[in-house]
């Protein structure tokens, strides 16, 4: 009880610094993205434009992390007895989708448009454009830098979608604007607007790939991922060690939440154990299992009896030998 206590201490300590790196980087976007929006107005530029919706994709996707950690921490109850640990990844697929949406597919149309329609060539505010851009490159560094160190700092690392996707956001971040800088840098010195176009463009696919990535493992996640392979092998080892168990039959795994996984394993008792010996055998298993592995706050094990499971099935087999 005392190092369930202590770690989910840990977890509410790493949930509060998780909840700061998510406002820090919120903070940042939200006055980057105000920056970009006024720099790309007065400039003209695409590029600026597009890391201006970028901001704003990401400011969004940082509402729906905090309500991803609030919301997941809530206890089991009546109508959702297993407790709300998926909201984590649900939050992070409308994220995802935020992404996809607001940054990619907007950036991806002003890449478009200034292909089609060119650009003011006067390059008017462009200084002040690339000013807003380096301002904004140490600003999404630094938060960049604290997630990463976050991410280091912790056992549970990159598994936690909320830090998953700020680390995300923040690397596309960077790199976005170093695409646009690049992009305006070349059209100042070129005249040839298919380079901030081609910047433009360039933040659109980077952003749908980001989104893509993060959709697909909180897809996996929603509908039911199993566990680490590790900790699925260390389990069945722990569970072959027992005495009482003569073999593993199967073994089932699905993660619940960030700190919780349900399991589920048919086994095989040695001969000659009756009915209260199978109960108590059960209860220490499981509570050996609780122990051991803390994130397992789920478990169910179904006892079975090879001997009498060839008997029921002996008929049936016969049954279809003789059919044929």
């Amino acid at each position: 009880m005392r190092d369930r206590a202590q770690g989910s201490s840990g977890r509410s300590d790493a949930d509060r610094s998780t909840r700061l790196t998510v406002f820090v980087a919120l903070a940042a976007n939200l006055v980057i993205a105000a920056a970009k929006a006024v720099g790309g107005v007065v400039a003209g530029s695409p590029a600026l434009l597009s890391e201006a919706a970028h901001s704003v994709a990401d400011s969004l996707n940082e509402v729906f992390l905090l309500a991803a950690l609030r919301r997941s921490r809530r206890p089991p109850d009546e109508r959702h007895p297993f407790g709300y640990g998926k909201e984590r990844f649900f939050w992070s697929l409308l994220a995802a989708v935020g992404i996809f949406v607001m940054g990619g597919c907007f950036s991806v149309f002003q890449g478009v448009e200034a292909l089609r329609n060119g650009a003011d060539e006067t390059h008017s505010g462009y200084v002040a454009g690339l000013i807003v851009l380096a301002v904004a490159l140490v600003a999404e560094g630094a938060s960049l830098v604290r997630a990463l160190h976050q991410a280091r700092g912790e056992d549970r690392g990159l598994k936690d979608p909320a830090l998953r996707t700020v680390v995300a956001e923040d690397g596309t971040a960077v790199l976005g604007v170093l695409f646009a800088m690049a992009g305006m840098a070349l059209h100042m010195v070129t005249g040839q607007v298919v380079w901030e176009a081609s910047a433009s463009l360039a933040i659109g696919v980077l952003l749908v790939y980001v989104a893509y990535r993060l959709g697909a493992d909180a897809r996996a996640q929603l509908i039911g991922e199993a566990a680490d392979p590790e900790l699925s092998g260390r389990i069945r080892e722990r569970l072959a060690e027992e005495p009482e168990i003569d073999s593993v039959e199967a073994l089932f795994t699905m993660k619940l939440g960030l700190d919780s996984t349900l399991v589920a394993a048919r086994v095989d008792l040695v001969p000659g154990l009756d009915s209260e010996e199978v109960e108590e055998v059960m209860v220490r298993i499981k509570r050996s299992l609780d122990e051991e592995f803390g994130e397992t706050d789920q478990i169910f094990l179904d006892v079975t009896d090879r001997l009498a499971q060839e008997v029921r099935e002996g008929p049936a087999a016969t049954g279809e030998r003789g059919g044929a």
